[in-house]
């Protein structure tokens, strides 16, 4: 279960990679699609008739990526940081749940208040370091497990 827990911890951070990635793509697409002349209106985003440039996929990726894959995997990792009996796994495990949360919330949010997408990208920071920190924890506790085996059995010597 510890190897579960870590892999689950580690594709959140690489997910939240590929969400900032997307989105650096899909806004460097807009950035050249208007500097050509395109327009950005609704009917850019409803989706009805071709794509008006291919970096549109980005945004797609964001939305599919951050509406349902990281939280799924985010659930996953706090169902396995029951099992992994690790000191801090379920700590980490529910802290990241609740940035993924706060994540969502922020960046439906941003719809109607763009000033909320300053937060949601510093969110995005927030969620990589604890999924890192997560990532880590086992190691952590076993290090720890070590060192602390080691100095009670030389205390006796």
């Amino acid at each position: 279960m510890v190897k579960t827990y870590r892999i689950l911890a580690m594709t959140i951070a690489v997910l939240v990679g590929v969400q900032a990635a997307s989105h650096a793509w899909a806004s460097a697409g807009i950035g050249a699609y208007v500097t050509g002349g395109g327009v950005i209106d609704a009917s850019l985003m409803e989706g009805d008739g071709p794509m008006p440039f291919v970096e549109i996929i980005g945004f797609i990726v964001h939305g599919v990526n951050g509406g349902i894959a990281i939280p799924a995997v985010a659930l996953a990792l706090l169902v396995v940081s029951f099992f992994t009996k690790v000191p801090g796994a379920l700590k980490w495990a529910g802290i990241v749940l609740g940035l993924v949360a706060v994540q969502m919330t922020l960046g439906y949010s941003a719809r109607e208040l763009a000033l909320l997408a300053l937060f949601h990208g510093l969110n995005a920071l927030l969620l990589f370091a604890a999924a890192l920190v997560a990532w880590r924890t086992p190691k952590r506790a076993t290090a720890a497990g070590a060192t602390t085996a080691t100095k009670v059995g030389t205390v006796g010597v």
